[in-house]
């Protein structure tokens, strides 16, 4: 039913304004400005008024796996699961994630296109979830990283043929395994998985059929082929070395900018505790990338070992730890992301023809990012949501896990953390 909103601040994603309006019909917005401004045909509409609240766009999480758990070891769950019991799981972590005002999600990596099957029913109506994004198994190497979904190709003609394959069981995008990953046995995170000219083969194919291609790069030569292949976005974009140390290459990072290559750092709620762990101060290097003219956009790998789909907000807090302030963050959440993700003309701002995407917070975002913590309302493509538990699922400041299904014992996090931190001489991985 077509409903007028109102706080004491509205962020449109284009501008702030102080006593705004917000008008959403069934399911798209219909004006937003001033509310002294609020056009005639709405002024009987009924009304929401939220006093020391503001309206803005629903957030979006670029980087997420529905597919694990965010447990201490999702990758085994995945594995030892049936697809039916991997469904339901995902259909359960895209609650999580509009629970916490998520609502668009880019899914980069499930198998057997259960990614396609959640995202369908979620834009039917049949589940409740953000708007999904989802590319399918990621492109990888013969026991490369995350081979277990299923995306194993190795020659150009099995490159595309893989590409061509996801296109027709409807993937929106492409992910390509560039590196290896942390989360592999036998796969080093510094390691470039495929030559240039493959990547460029993968790049082509998914162009041709009008899809971007998303890159996982931890290792500098692997980000280096990425950005030269031409892809869209880089995830993680670490700059581990085979020390597995993190050296920020500036010439890099300048390429990355003048092929206007969006990243996505991946900074969850565990930042600042690895960080105390190891002394890796993760994501340091999004600083430097942003400074370098480079988009950032935000996403959490929230499914990973010990990433909850509910801890969105974590990811956001670091951020600002890093120096960022909470205006651009917000960007990095909204407008930017909805640009990476290519869902721009639909979500990411409060504009009339826009899907009615948005969130309710109590307080102003743009002084304290932490109020995206204190929900008051989350709207997806013009429907309420409520959580299961009747209330919205977000932390405490300062507190890593909220949920007691989800609390984990920092101690077993701490020790996680260091097997897959340490390097044996010769730069293989214990793990």
């Amino acid at each position: 039913m077509p409903e007028v909103l109102t706080a004491p601040l509205v962020l449109t994603g284009d501008q702030a304004v102080t006593s705004g309006a917000v008008v959403i019909g069934d399911r798209t917005v219909s004006w937003a400005g001033p509310a002294e401004t609020l056009p005639g045909e709405y002024q009987g509409l009924p009304r929401a008024d939220y006093p020391g609240s503001t309206i803005m766009p629903g957030l979006i999480d670029s980087h997420v796996h529905l597919g694990f758990d965010g447990g201490p070891n999702p990758a085994a769950r995945m594995r030892g699961a049936t697809d039916e019991q991997l469904l339901v799981l995902m259909l359960h972590s895209a609650r999580e994630l509009l629970g916490v005002g998520v609502t668009t999600a880019r899914d980069l990596g499930a198998r057997a296109y259960l990614d396609v099957v959640v995202r369908d029913a979620i834009a039917e109506g049949l589940a409740r979830g953000p708007r999904m994004v989802v590319a399918a198994s990621p492109v990888t190497v013969t026991g490369g990283h995350c081979w277990f979904m299923g995306g194993e190709a190795d020659s150009e003609d099995d490159l595309r043929r893989l590409v061509r394959t996801h296109h027709k069981r409807g993937a929106d995008l492409i992910k390509v395994m560039s590196t290896g990953g942390f989360m592999t046995t036998g796969s080093a995170p510094w390691h470039a998985q495929f030559t240039t000219a493959q990547l460029a083969v993968i790049v082509e194919e998914a162009k041709r059929v009008d899809k971007p291609v998303a890159a996982h790069a931890h290792g500098i030569e692997g980000i280096r082929r990425a950005v030269e292949a031409g892809v869209t976005t880089i995830e993680h974009c670490s700059f581990v070395t085979e020390t597995n140390e993190r050296r920020f290459d500036k010439a890099l990072a300048a390429r990355i900018a003048e092929r206007e290559i969006f990243v996505c750092p991946t900074l969850s709620v565990n930042a600042p505790y690895i960080a105390d762990l190891t002394g890796i101060k993760v994501g340091e290097h999004a600083k430097g990338l942003h400074e370098m003219g480079v988009r950032l956009i935000a996403g959490t790998d929230a499914g990973i070992d010990n990433v909850p789909h509910h801890q969105y907000l974590g990811g956001l807090r670091y951020l600002v730890t890093l120096g960022f302030r909470p205006e651009q963050v917000l960007a990095m959440a909204t407008t930017e992301a909805a640009a990476a993700l290519g869902v721009d003309a639909i979500t990411g701002r409060l504009a009339a023809g826009y899907e009615a995407d948005l969130i309710v917070v109590d307080g102003d975002p743009r002084t304290d990012i932490a109020v995206l913590g204190h929900l008051r309302r989350v709207i997806a493509r013009g429907r309420d949501y409520v959580p299961d538990s009747g209330r919205f699922d977000v932390s405490a400041p300062g507190t890593p896990f909220a949920s007691p299904e989800h609390r984990v014992d920092l101690r077993l996090l701490a020790e996680a953390t260091r097997r897959r931190l340490t390097v044996r001489p010769g730069g293989t991985r214990r793990r």
